[in-house]
This record gives structure tokens, sequence and C-alpha cells, in this order.
């Protein structure tokens, strides 16, 4: 069992401190009573209250006047104004001044009542947020990296692991789950730190230029290079480069590319000598690396030179323990950028938040986030800041289905959302259909063709 929450009540008459006080105690609280201002500052310093309930108007002095005091040294506590000669002007004034809320006698009590429940449920709020906080300030992440459950907590030794060598290392995980961010890290924690983090994605570069931008060119080495540039190579001299979706290098290149790291030396386009650079090699695919093999989209040479290390990154699904702390971080960073006052989530958008699958990753949290701070501008993220899709039954996007599918149509097209968002694990879409893998792949196939393949 929790403390009893203290109230303190601040009246001048004493029937009604008495009536106050005899209303109050059976809906759980503990009452302290004051009939002065004075009283009601010595009350507070012995036994600082939970919530505050003030007359306006009292023997040595005005309510309003005591608010300061009421509010104690950092205005946190909340107090509720009441009088009997309620206006909006007194209103307003108490609420500008700080009040919590400001209520008229003869005094509603079933709506105190409310008032003092939804103020202690906020306090509470802010309570939980207070402690999220510390968790950010203390010992919760690494650099950008935000997370306290096991899985983070084992990604973050590893971490520190690679940043006191020269291993290269290969980090694999579904996209949006943080590689680059994971790759700096390991930078920030290296003896390169002070070097340059120079990274590439290859799913990002036309082929036609992904050589150039590796390697470089010299003045005329190709139509358009007007000038002489150094690639990625040659500009991760001295630190870090960092290969992103190395799957997704045209195999023609990779040969090359392991040639450059093998022997320390690059040539570029179109140059008659190599230079030589010193950089150390992390590279990152959201592929399984066995399944990239497999296919044919990596060359086994280039792994094996790549894969000193594996790094594994969770998926957010797999690690929804820290989704609080992630919301609070997001919060606390879009507030900076876009200048607003938002405190958090209200427990029925967490819940919200932490109902859903996240394909996307802490990417797709990230932009949620974003929306919800830019819509709420102050206060609380409620339910309805949140994106449509989340505040469906089921968390989920939805899926369209053309009228006139037949049965097996609309299963396939069920199945392969369901490979989609499990990152093409057959065997982890077929754990959430409640089906076995063979079933799924009948499913899925179509005029003969297994799409997961």
């Amino acid at each position: 069992m929790g403390r009893r929450r203290r109230v303190l009540v601040v009246e001048d008459e004493p029937a009604m401190r008495e009536v106050l006080r005899m209303r109050i105690e059976p809906w759980g609280f503990e009452v302290a009573v004051a009939g002065t201002g004075g009283e009601a500052r010595a009350a507070c310093e012995a036994h600082p209250p939970d919530v505050v309930i003030c007359d306006v108007v009292l023997p040595d002095g005005s309510g309003l006047d005591l608010l300061p005091a009421l509010r104690g040294p950092q205005g946190l506590r909340p107090v509720v104004m009441i009088t009997a000669h309620g206006t909006i002007d007194a209103a307003v004034e108490a609420l500008k001044r700080g009040a919590a809320d400001f209520l008229t006698k003869p005094l509603d009590y079933p709506k105190l009542r409310a008032v003092l429940d939804e103020i202690l449920a906020e306090e509470d709020q802010r309570g939980s947020l207070r402690k999220l906080q510390e968790e950010l300030d203390g010992d919760s992440g690494l650099g950008p990296l935000v997370g306290t459950g096991k899985p983070m907590r084992d990604l973050f030794r590893m971490i520190r692991v690679l940043g006191g060598n020269e291993a290269s290392t290969l980090i694999t995980g579904e996209s949006g789950t943080g590689k680059e961010l994971v790759a700096r890290a390991i930078h920030d924690l290296s003896a390169r730190a002070s070097g340059p983090f120079v990274a590439v994605n290859a799913a990002a570069i036309p082929e036609g230029l992904l050589e150039s931008e590796l390697f470089g060119n010299e003045k005329g080495a190709f139509t358009g290079a007007v000038a002489a540039r150094a690639g990625c190579f040659e500009l991760a001299h001295g630190g870090t480069l960092f290969l992103d979706e190395i799957a997704e290098m045209p195999l023609s290149l990779q040969p090359k590319i392991l040639r450059a790291i093998e022997s320390g030396r690059v040539r570029r386009l179109g140059a008659v000598r190599e230079s030589v650079f010193n950089a150390r090699l992390l590279a990152a695919t959201n592929l399984a690396p066995e399944e990239a093999l497999k296919e044919g989209r990596l060359r086994p040479d280039l792994y094996y030179r790549l894969n000193v290390f594996t790094l594994v990154l969770p998926p957010l699904r797999d690690r929804i323990e820290d989704l609080p702390l992630l919301a609070q971080h997001f919060v606390a960073q879009f507030n900076l950028k876009h200048g607003t006052g938002v405190e958090g989530l209200r427990p029925e958008a967490r819940d919200l938040l932490q109902g859903y699958d996240w394909p996307g990753n802490v990417r797709e949290l990230r932009n949620v986030m974003e929306r919800a701070v830019i819509l709420a501008r102050q206060g609380w993220i409620e339910p309805s800041h949140l994106p449509p899709y989340l505040r469906r039954p089921g968390g989920s996007a939805g899926l369209l289905l053309r009228p006139g599918l037949t049965m097996a149509e609309a299963e396939r097209v069920v199945a392969l959302a369901a490979l989609k968002a499990s990152g093409n694990n057959k065997a982890e879409a077929a754990r959430r259909l409640g089906i076995d893998v063979k079933t799924l792949r009948s499913k899925l196939k179509a005029d003969g063709e297994d799409p997961g393949k």
C-alpha cells in the first residue's frame, strides 16, 4: 500500500474546515487544516502536503498573495482556490498566479473530488516523467542510443568492447533500428574518435556513381568529371568508414572494395597512381548475412573479411520496455527543435504506442513522436495526437483488399503483409499468423512462385 495523499485545507471558518475534513478524508486522503496564512506556511514547512485547498479571503491577507508559498520553492505543488465571492476576474487572476483550479462556495463536492483526483493523477504522471528523465540523465544509453532493457545493455557492452579495438564489424538489423548510430558510437569510443566518420549508403547512390563515390576520380575520368575529387576511402583516412547496406553494393564492385580494405590503397578513377589510406571499416545490412550470401548479393570473401564481429540490433518490438524512455527522449529533442512545451505522454497514448508492432522500428517511433509534439504544442500528448492507424484496434495501418478477391488471394495478401512486417523472416511471420512455416509457404505461392524465397 502506498502512503495516503496529504491535503492541506486553509480556511478561516472552523465549521467549514471541519466539513471539508469530513468530506475529504473518506475519499482516502489525509487532511491537515490551517485557519490563517501564517498557519498554512508553517504546515507546508512542517509536513509538506501533496495538494492545498485555500480560501481566497483569510484573516491575515489574501489567499492569492499566499499562492507562491503554498506552491513550494519550485512552484510544483497544486493549489485549488475556493471563495464565496467568485467572479470571472478572480478566477482568471488565480489561474494566472498559478492556481490549479478555482471553485466557488457552496462547494460542489463531487466536482471537488473530481478536481483532486485529476490533479493528483497528473502529479503521478509528472512523477513518472521525472523518473524517466532521471534515467535519461543517468546511465540509460550510449550517446544517442537509448535503452535500459537487457537487449540494449548487451549491445552497449559490445559497443564498448569494439570501441577499444580495430576489428572490422558487420552490423545487422531491420531498417530503422539505428545501425548508423551504432557505427558512430563505436567510432566515438575508439582511438580514431578525433578522425573523420564517413558514411556511405550503397542503396542511396546510383550504381553508375557508386565507384566514383567510394574511390574518387581525376578530372576528365568520365563525362561530368569536371574536377578531381577524393572518394570516401580517402576522406575516411585516420578515422572510420561506414559502408551501409553493403549487400546492395554491385557484385562487380565488391572485389575492388575487398582489395582496398586488404591493401590499404585506393586508385581514383582515371588515376595512374594509388594512394594510401588508413581507416577502420564498419559495415551494415538489413538483410541476414546468411540470406545475402545465399541470394548471391554479398560475396563470401568480402563477407568474411568484414565479419570479424557481428552486432545484431534488436527490433523495437523485442525491447518494448524501452519505449517510454525512447518516447520521452524524443519529446525533449523535439521540444528543443520546435520550441514547444510538451511534458510527455498520457498513459492512454503510451499504451497505444506499446501495443503497436513498430515495423519501422525506432525511426518510425521518432517520426510519430515528432508529429505528436508538433500537434500537442503544450501539455500532454493525447491519443488524438497520434497517427490514426495507431488508434485503430490492433494498432495496425490496415490492409486494403480489393473487391472480388478470392479467399486464397486474400490470405496471400495477409501472409505477404506479415512477411514484410517481420523483415522477411518466415518463421516469425508464421508465428504472428498462428500457423506453421509450411502453411505460410503454401499461402504465399501464386502461379507456383514463392515470393519469400
